[in-house]
């Protein structure tokens, strides 16, 4: 037990370098450990953009393109598909649950989503959250449009402000339906997904707002008159009943020759579309990675700088009886305790800022981060950075285990 003692007052004896040295593996720990959690946690709130969808149906155009404007608003479909697909597919027996999206529109560069009151109601994201409103409601009449916290922050609007759609996806648009305004009847708490920067309106709306001037006029005059039936749509989420036949209604759907449909599993697409950012992701862990080196680079300069220091040092300690391995045990634990410290103090460092920016990372990134930072892979992380704390200091550990043997040649 009193190597440990020796190695600390050995620190202690050089506290300022010791401690520029420790502040040095802090920060590059800190970056380490935070990037490895980030990319990590990022993966996983992007996986849980939506959750609890089964499968995405739309015109055959590839699972990513499906998925990128489907769910990311990203994009633009390929082809349309039949309205009677969807009442047909709500009605199995299988199906939980069925919500349709349209898309074509948008208000001033925010995409405009048709859709029904299920999409409310079912529509989950992280770790199935339902959607809040923040202010109203749902539709209550065929006019109403819900829009998303981004949308009410960035254009200021209010519960009963007017809205004016139009035509495309541009955030510049020459096709405006000013003849038929919707009213604003609710918005929604912030989630950090794409449902922030939407605008929802009613299917039947969307259709009606398409019909000439003299239908929408009487349309508008008659509050009680029947909406058009959409004759299309441009996708549909559905949730089954059993995870069992998820497969099995795939397969049907895709070879279904009513109409030509697409169905893809939403878990999968978004793994491919995450793959494709590997790149991305593994340039920072190179650079945490190199951050991380030159520290224990750091680490062993500080030690090699202090051998000339501490020769008077390693005589006292060889006189009193110190071998060379020893002392070569004692530079070795001085990196230890140093080290050691530096990942405590950068699991708390961390832990606090996680717990601290959970909500903000949550609303402005969508980044559901947790502040548990003990998963099988950091700790793995952090397993190799001791593996690597022994290997690097065998340097300034070699050159005292050398001088000792040089002081025990010299006595005889």
């Amino acid at each position: 037990m009193i190597l440990p003692s020796v190695a600390w007052q050995s620190l202690l004896s050089r506290k300022n370098t010791a401690i520029l040295t420790f502040l040095s593996l802090t920060v590059s720990i800190v970056v380490l450990l935070s990037i490895e959690h980030i990319r990590l946690q990022a993966k996983e709130s992007f996986n849980r953009t939506i959750s609890g969808v089964d499968l995405i149906v739309g015109a055959p155009s590839g699972p990513l393109n499906l998925l990128l404007y489907s769910v990311f608003r990203m994009g633009s479909p390929a082809n349309n598909i039949n309205y009677t697909s969807f009442t047909t597919l709500e009605k199995r027996q299988l199906v939980d649950w069925a919500i349709p999206i349209s898309l074509g529109d948008s208000h001033q560069g925010f995409r405009v989503i048709g859709t029904n009151n299920n999409y409310f109601t079912h529509y989950r994201y992280g770790k199935k959250q339902s959607l809040k409103f923040e202010h109203g409601g749902e539709f209550s009449s065929l006019f109403n449009v819900v829009i998303g916290a981004d949308v009410a922050r960035n254009l200021n609007y209010n519960l009963g402000d007017k809205v004016v759609i139009a035509h495309g996806i541009g955030n510049t648009s020459f096709t405006k339906h000013a003849q038929a305004p919707f009213v604003v009847s609710g918005i929604l708490a912030t989630t950090g997904t794409p449902v922030d920067k939407s605008v929802h309106v009613s299917l039947g709306a969307i259709e009606a707002i398409h019909l000439p001037p003299s239908s929408l006029k009487a349309l508008i005059k008659d509050p009680e008159a029947i909406p058009p039936t959409p004759k299309s749509i441009t996708a549909i989420m559905l949730k089954l009943k059993s995870k069992l036949s998820t497969f099995g209604l795939q397969r049907e759907i895709n070879n279904d020759q009513t109409d030509r449909l697409m169905a893809v599993l939403p878990g999968v697409a978004m793994a491919e579309l995450w793959s494709l950012m590997a790149t991305g992701e593994n340039v920072l862990r190179i650079i945490a990675v190199l951050v991380l080196i030159s520290s224990l680079f750091g680490l062993t300069t500080m030690l090699l700088a202090s051998m000339n220091e501490r020769q008077t040092e390693i005589a006292v300690l060889r006189m009193l009886g110190a071998s060379p391995v020893t002392l070569l045990l004692l530079v070795l634990l001085e990196a230890i305790i140093l080290v050691s410290l530096a990942i405590m103090m950068s699991i708390v460092v961390l832990t606090l800022a996680l717990y601290s920016l959970e909500a903000w990372l949550a609303a402005e990134f969508g980044l559901f981060l947790s502040g548990d930072i003990f998963t099988m892979e950091l700790m793995r992380l952090i397993f190799m950075i001791f593996i690597a704390t022994l290997v690097v200091p065998l340097l300034p550990g070699i050159s005292a285990y050398k001088q000792a043997l040089h002081i025990q040649l010299s006595s005889t």
